[in-house]
């Protein structure tokens, strides 16, 4: 089953929302580890988010027009491969949102961020795997939002440590996320339900994982309910369902460097709403990951769908 042409614009606007909020969730999940740990925290705002997104998907369905021209027969198709697609994507979510708590535990928050960002490296090396080719112009975009990121993010000498690998392999899980993604929706997976299975999935992972090697209790996770909601809710199943619906309209080198200015937005909140100070290194690297990101979607060195 093939999706429809692409609108390119739509879902760079739908993704640069998603990374908004994204970047937004930095500052409000700082406040959560003074409460929880790490298998905890992820496993109830993953939970939650999966939850909320229950009573949506039917709602989603009611108001789409192309899904409901679809025959009995399409629809049970589509939900197949939207649940296959959820559960591999669950798996890659849960496992890089661990690796990312834990590796961020274990080193500087600027390496953190620029390690987690090579996912925009990984994303059009892992797609040859999926088969997918990139243009000159999306190369070119992505060397300049890795230097950029390195500005942004790394601020002292750069040397590889134990966390530094487990940043490494969660933007190896990130980069795999966002080809799967790609991969379920061309083959007629539903975004949102896609979305909702990937949240039940990752949730029910850590769920139980969480019970094994930590002491959640209820008070904590109560002192907590704030920034739960925010990453639950906002961050969690709004964003990630953006993120379904416009990496539906975009290559995923090209999703991938939208996605990367998370890292700028979070810096720019923590600006204005922490009263952080940018550093000329921190404005450069900033404006090195927008030209990226402008670069990655001007139509250059693309070849025409056919």
């Amino acid at each position: 089953m093939k999706t429809t042409s692409k609108k390119p614009l739509r879902g760079a606007l739908i993704l640069l929302t998603a990374t908004v909020i994204w970047g937004l969730a930095y500052i409000a999940q700082s406040d959560a580890m003074q409460y929880l740990d790490v298998l905890t925290f992820n496993g109830v705002r993953i939970l939650l988010g999966g939850i909320a997104l229950i009573p949506i998907v039917p709602l989603y369905h009611r108001f789409d027009p192309a899904y409901r021209t679809h025959s009995a027969d399409q629809k049970k198709q589509t939900f197949r491969v939207s649940v296959i697609g959820g559960v591999v994507c669950g798996v890659c979510m849960g496992t890089a949102a661990t690796l990312q708590q834990y590796g961020i535990a274990m080193t500087s928050a600027g390496k953190s961020g620029f390690l987690t960002a090579l996912y925009i490296v990984l994303v059009p090396i892992v797609g040859i795997l999926f088969r997918r080719r990139v243009p000159w112009i999306g190369i070119v975009s992505v060397g300049i939002a890795v230097v950029g990121s390195y500005f942004l993010c790394v601020k002292n000498s750069f040397v590889i440590e134990k966390g530094d690998w487990l940043l490494i392999l969660d933007a190896v899980a990130f980069a795999f996320q966002i080809l799967f993604i790609d991969f379920f929706l061309e083959r007629g997976g539903d975004s949102v339900t896609m979305a909702c299975v990937e949240f039940l999935t990752a949730g029910l992972l850590l769920f139980p994982l969480m019970f094994l090697f930590e002491q959640p209790t209820w008070q904590n996770i109560w002192a907590a309910r704030n920034t739960i909601l925010y990453a639950g809710l906002v961050s969690g199943a709004v964003g990630y369902s953006m993120q379904m619906l416009g990496q539906k309209e975009l290559e995923p080198t090209a999703a991938s460097l939208l996605m990367s200015l998370e890292s700028v937005f979070a810096a720019l909140f923590g600006w204005w709403l922490l009263g952080e100070r940018m550093t000329h290194r921190e404005l450069i690297g900033c404006a090195l990951v927008f030209i990226a990101v402008i670069l990655s979607q001007l139509p250059i060195g693309r070849r025409r769908d056919t």
